[in-house]
């Protein structure tokens, strides 16, 4: 097969194959960022040829942030169950097809069905869990800094995508848009398909890092009902303080970032006279500052107190937010907005893996941390409805912007009441 061979070639140049898996599943995340981000590029179009409100159209990303967040623990099961790559491109295959039938869709509810309930569980299947994943199994050393390159794919996906789908919409509508996406997934399908494995014994390795001369054995076979092995984690780590403060803490990133500033944050642009494709452009701007931001992170938190690292995290985002509509929507203005919010968009990802790692083990991480992340996606639906609410009923997006500066500005102070060094939960 072509990633034995690969690894074989890379191992003559002291190259680990784990970084191969990093740059496909980064290129997997990237493609799936693209889809998740994408419909905030589309609410201004399909209200004009539809006539929908921007609720009805928010109700149905905010059902796809649900299901994405919701399938993260169900998909570290599968993983753990059926492989890396069979659940990936599953995931990959049922976003395609989704995206595909939308174009033909003319009624609400089957925005609801395909953008909603399709895309949130492929998405979901290719969530944050994946990357989490892939840095336990593949890594000894390097982890954080693994994560936070993985987590960055989501502002690369933005950075690579969003402008390019204001600028077809605008000149050719957002159906053709969707099927750039489209051709994204199958280029990303075949790379998983060639070069995704499920662990380093399958071509031969130990993890990176791990001086042992033998590659470690493939674990037994796992058995366990899928949604046994899910609920027992979320069983287990509710009886503990410092999951419920790490969903607390993640539900309030949700509704501070993916549900709010991605879905929204061009439609209150063109509130105040600035043009699609411009308001793109500032959220990839935004994505390069994420990008460098992320990857620091992840540097960051395998060398200081993550504690405090989600400290100032989630206090400057808050402080950005709170700013925003004091910016006079200038060019400046939103570049200092771009800049302070952007370099921690998702740096919060690094510090909370760590935590929940060093809490519950590196066995149980990836299925405590999907539950984690199903906080922030419940934040993220909550924050996608209400914003949209808001902008229907009190004509103005900017309540739901200042309650998410507050809400941050909370989770900096909460994230401290984690004891510095958490003794591990009992499995």
């Amino acid at each position: 097969m072509i990633s034995t061979w690969l690894s074989s070639v890379l191992s003559r140049r002291d190259i680990h194959y784990g970084w191969v898996m990093v740059a496909v599943t980064f290129l997997t995340a990237l493609v799936s960022a693209g889809a998740v981000g994408a419909p905030g590029v589309f609410i201004v179009p399909l209200q004009q040829e539809f006539g929908w409100t921007t609720a009805e159209i928010s109700s149905a990303l905010s059902v796809r942030f649900i299901l994405f967040g919701l399938m993260a623990p169900f998909a570290a099961a599968l993983m753990n169950r059926y492989g890396l790559r069979n659940v990936t491109i599953a995931g990959q295959v049922i976003i395609a097809l989704s995206l595909i039938g939308s174009v033909a869709m003319t009624q609400v509810w089957q925005l609801v069905l395909l953008w909603g309930v399709a895309v949130g569980i492929g998405t979901g299947l290719t969530a944050m869990v994946l990357g989490a994943t892939v840095a336990a199994r593949w890594f000894n050393h390097r982890r954080g800094l693994v994560v936070g390159i993985l987590t960055a794919s989501v502002a690369t996906g933005q950075l690579v995508f969003l402008p390019m789908l204001a600028a077809l919409t605008e000149r050719f509508g957002w159906r053709v848009a969707l099927l750039l996406l489209c051709v994204g997934l199958g280029v990303a399908a075949l790379g998983v398909i060639l070069l995704m494995r499920d662990r380093p014994s399958d071509v031969g390795l130990r993890p990176f890092g791990d001086a042992g001369s033998e590659p470690l054995p493939p674990p037994p076979p796992t058995t366990a009902p899928i949604m046994a092995a899910a609920l027992g984690a979320l069983r287990d780590a509710a009886k503990t303080r410092v999951f419920w403060i790490l969903f607390a803490t993640f539900f309030i990133c949700g509704a501070s970032t993916n549900g709010l500033i991605q879905v929204h944050l061009i439609p209150l642009c063109a509130d105040f006279g600035i043009p699609q494709v411009q308001a793109a452009g500032l959220l990839a701007a935004m994505g390069i500052f994420d990008f460098v931001g992320t990857i620091l992170s992840g540097w960051l938190s395998d060398r200081y107190d993550n504690r405090w690292l989600l400290f100032w995290y989630y206090g400057l985002r808050g402080l950005s937010l709170l700013f925003l509509p004091y910016s006079d929507f200038t060019f400046y203005g939103l570049s200092l907005f771009a800049v302070f919010y952007g370099l921690d968009w998702i740096a919060t990802v690094p510090p909370t893996v760590r935590l929940t790692a060093q809490k519950f083990g590196a066995e149980r991480a990836g299925l405590v941390f999907g539950w984690i992340f199903a906080g922030h996606q419940l934040g993220a639906a909550t924050a996608s409805f209400g914003a949209g609410l808001s902008r229907t009923v009190l004509l103005s997006y900017l309540p739901a912007f200042f309650a998410a500066g507050v809400l941050c500005i909370i989770a900096a102070a909460i994230v401290l009441t984690i004891a510095k060094h958490p003794r591990p939960a009992s499995a």
